[in-house]
């Protein structure tokens, strides 16, 4: 086995058709930020909600690591581990993805560090790994059906045992933005993700291909930087008002729950 990529770059027309669709993704997002008057904060969940919502995170991610655990067995059965081993090539976005991670993290727990230590420690955890789930679950919908090499004898049904934990916990992960009570949407939210939707059409043009490249590790690093940034937008405080002003309507505690 040769050295692959770990999906099937888009072709043909299909490239082009992706690129379209998230062109338009973008342009309504942007337009949805243009119609935000001012930011506004995430619904509030009641106590039940809440419990919930912090049942199904570690129970997708459960999910997510013993599915994959099966996965790599079945690969490993088809393939042998070390041919696997030999042929996958390294990630050259993972540096990124962690400094980012930490980056991101330390701004929100400083720019909080007056509310307390768990507002400002929760914020920021739960805020780096938002950022990582905002770039990772339009980035699966995009490759999960081309993931490569197919696992016999039935590959679409390897791919949902793998995507649909992993999707479950990026959505699970986000939700839990609901429960910090510094969270706010804003404009700059709307366009960063916007932004970085514009650059996945970019990325499509080149076949949404693997980082190997200049071009796609480039429009790869870009738009997980954005990602971050949308994250970022979420926890800037309000115009005029400083961060340790508790909300008069979710409480600083709130995240004690999480905590």
């Amino acid at each position: 086995m040769t050295q692959y990529s770990p999906w099937m770059s888009y072709g043909g027309s299909a490239d082009l058709v992706l690129a379209g669709v998230l062109v338009i993704a973008a342009a309504g997002v942007a337009y949805a930020g243009s119609r935000l008057p001012r930011p506004a904060r995430l619904p509030t969940p009641g106590k039940k909600v809440r419990a919930i919502l912090l049942a199904i995170w570690p129970l997708a991610i459960t999910a997510f690591l013993v599915c994959v655990a099966i996965y790599a067995r079945h690969a490993h059965e088809v393939y042998g581990a070390a041919r696997l081993a030999r042929a996958t090539p390294a990630d050259p976005i993972d540096p990124v993805s962690v400094v980012a991670f930490g980056a991101i993290g330390l701004a929100i727990a400083l720019a909080y560090s007056a509310r307390g230590w768990r507002v400002a420690l929760g914020s920021a955890f739960i805020g780096a790994l938002a950022g990582w789930m905002i770039f990772e679950f339009p980035f699966d919908l995009i490759i999960a059906a081309r993931i490569y090499p197919p696992i016999p004898p039935h590959p679409a049904l390897y791919r949902t045992l793998f995507f649909a934990p992993l999707i479950m916990t990026e959505i699970s992960t986000v939700a839990l933005l609901t429960l910090s009570p510094v969270v706010r949407v804003s404009r700059a939210t709307f366009w960063c993700f916007a932004s970085m939707l514009a650059v996945f059409a970019g990325w499509s043009l080149f076949g949404f291909a693997y980082p190997s490249a200049p071009a796609p590790l480039t429009l790869n690093v870009v738009s997980k930087i954005l990602a971050f940034a949308t994250a970022a937008t979420l926890f800037m405080p309000e115009r005029g008002t400083k961060s340790a002003e508790v909300a008069p309507a979710q409480p600083a505690s709130s995240w004690t729950m999480v905590m």
